[in-house]
């Protein structure tokens, strides 16, 4: 086994297979070790950290590592009129992803408020049953292939139901 010194890379080389992590440059390794992976696992475990009740009216929108002077935010998006709930419970989101990760990873949490977007669904007199557009409804149609013209109808249906 030779090492090579000219590489900028890594400081020597072994041969066979190599880990992902040894094969990503080191300013990319540095962005995924600080942001990457507190904000990831922060989405996986967000019910767990937040609860039932605040996990339906907000989310994790970024997560900004500190740096010299700064401090450690967490940017969640709440729901408009639910803000007074996250606000009482802030301190309690604070421990528990601390206690998550094991270390001090949040220090501030910073709320953004946004509408929240209703469906309302207006059903006409003339309205039809399918839920495909009549331009998709056409395409479908000139479909030359049964099997796959009755799968797509198919699938409208489940769409239909849902």
């Amino acid at each position: 086994m030779q090492l090579k010194n000219n590489t900028k890379q890594r400081s020597g080389t072994i041969q066979g297979l190599r880990s992902l992590k040894d094969t990503l440059p080191k300013n990319i390794k540095k962005i995924i070790n600080k942001r990457g992976h507190i904000y990831s696992e922060t989405l996986n475990n967000w019910k767990l950290i937040v609860g039932e009740k605040l996990f339906e009216v907000c989310y994790p929108k970024s997560f900004k590592s500190s740096n010299k002077f700064g401090v450690n935010s967490l940017i969640i998006m709440v729901e408009r009129g639910h803000e007074v709930d996250l606000e009482y419970s802030k301190k309690e989101i604070i421990d528990k992803m601390n206690s998550f990760f094991g270390y001090t990873v949040v220090e501030k949490i910073k709320f953004t408020s946004f509408n929240k977007i209703k469906n309302y669904s207006f059903k006409n007199k003339n309205s039809k049953k399918s839920v495909t557009k009549d331009k998709y409804q056409k395409k479908i149609n000139d479909v030359k292939n049964d099997k796959i013209k009755k799968s797509l109808q198919e699938l409208t249906k489940v769409f239909r139901q849902k």
